[in-house]
């Protein structure tokens, strides 16, 4: 089995039918780490298009957020701006479907999906020391995950960390343990300001972390248009 797996669209069409684009003939099935809403300008779109296309998605904190009327207290001042434009421009059956989204981890024949870490969907896991701790909850040997935005994976096995950067192969062959990362599609935060998203060929054990230019500038004017704070898109230019 192929599989395309994407994380963190936050409502970027424009990123979206990039890495589309880019990955077409490449996968059989999409998959879905959390957050297809938030900080963009067009969630109906998005939620839309993952009613119809993703074969299995789990929530990501920004789709809890917007889908119920939970506390925003923890989030910062313009993603909460954001998640209340978001909770009144959904649909209502976009809404709905939203809220019965299960929670990671989900699993996906022998691997994972997570959006934070193993133990907690809110909990970021960059450092290594992050990593250890989402290494000893992991209860599969391979897992993507998302909500960090920064491409990247790490392998475990007998006591040694292997991390590898963006836009890597990874062979996931063998004992180790993994936790992948696709990075965002549609709000990089590793300085590249590219769409990115993970290829996984069951067959051949390998993962391939992507990246797919996009129109940035349009993404952008979408979310000045709707309203939304202008930090959302010029963070998009530096990829940050």
């Amino acid at each position: 089995m192929r599989y395309l797996i994407v994380s963190d669209i936050h409502a970027n069409w424009q990123a979206l039918q990039a890495v589309l684009a880019a990955a077409k003939g490449q996968y059989d099935q999409i998959l879905c780490c959390g957050d297809l809403v938030g900080y963009g300008a067009d969630p109906n779109r998005v939620v839309d298009w993952a009613r119809q296309e993703v074969t299995t998605v789990i929530r990501g904190n920004h789709d809890r957020a917007s889908a119920f009327a939970e506390d925003l207290e923890w989030f910062t001042p313009v993603a909460r701006t954001s998640t209340l434009w978001t909770r009144s421009t959904l649909t209502a059956p976009n809404r709905q479907w939203l809220q019965q989204l299960p929670r990671g981890p989900v699993a996906v024949g022998d691997f994972q999906l997570i959006h934070g870490s193993p133990r907690d969907e809110d909990e970021y896991v960059v450092s290594l020391e992050e990593f250890r701790s989402a290494f000893q909850n992991l209860t599969a040997r391979i897992a993507f995950f998302g909500h960090t935005h920064l491409q990247c994976g790490c392998s475990w096995y007998g006591g040694r960390y292997i991390p590898q950067g963006p836009e890597s192969r990874l062979d996931v062959r063998g004992e180790a343990a993994w936790l992948i990362n696709p990075g965002a599609v549609g709000q990089p935060r590793d300085g590249d300001p590219r769409a990115a998203y993970a290829l996984f060929d069951t067959t051949s054990a390998e993962v391939s972390l992507m990246r797919a230019d996009y129109d940035i500038n349009a993404a952008r004017s979408a979310i000045l248009d709707a309203g939304l704070p202008a930090r959302l898109g010029d963070r998009l230019l530096a990829g940050s």
